[in-house]
């Protein structure tokens, strides 16, 4: 669904308890995006983490999906896919009217982004 999903990144686990939907997403640091951004210093750059989130949620729901809105996005760390590949992301959802999610994307003990938006 996204053109990015197995080529820049890839979702290893998607798994759902009570509460949450939690996923486990590979970056790629071979991708030619990072050649750029930023040569020898790669960052993976904040729109990327947000579509992750979506392509998640397009996974467990089997459908496309369009942001709506944004409520709050906060960047907390930065995203070196060659130290940081690995990212669990958090996601507490709500499908209404709009699909509300609020998502969180952390690895060990570091959280390095959380968001909440709406999609439909």
């Amino acid at each position: 669904m996204s053109a990015l999903l197995n080529e820049l990144y890839s979702i290893e686990n998607l798994s759902e308890t009570d509460t949450m939907l939690k996923a486990r997403v590979r970056i790629n640091a071979d991708h030619p995006i990072f050649s750029g951004h930023f040569p020898g210093n790669p960052i993976t750059p904040g729109v990327i983490q947000m579509e992750m989130v979506k392509a998640v949620m397009q996974e467990k729901l089997g459908r496309r999906l369009t942001m709506k809105s944004m409520k709050t996005c906060k960047f907390l760390q930065i995203i070196n896919p060659e130290a940081t590949p690995l990212i669990d992301l958090e996601i507490v959802y709500n499908d209404v009217e709009l699909l509300e999610v609020a998502a969180t994307g952390v690895f060990g003990e570091t959280v390095y982004f959380k968001m909440q938006s709406a999609y439909c």
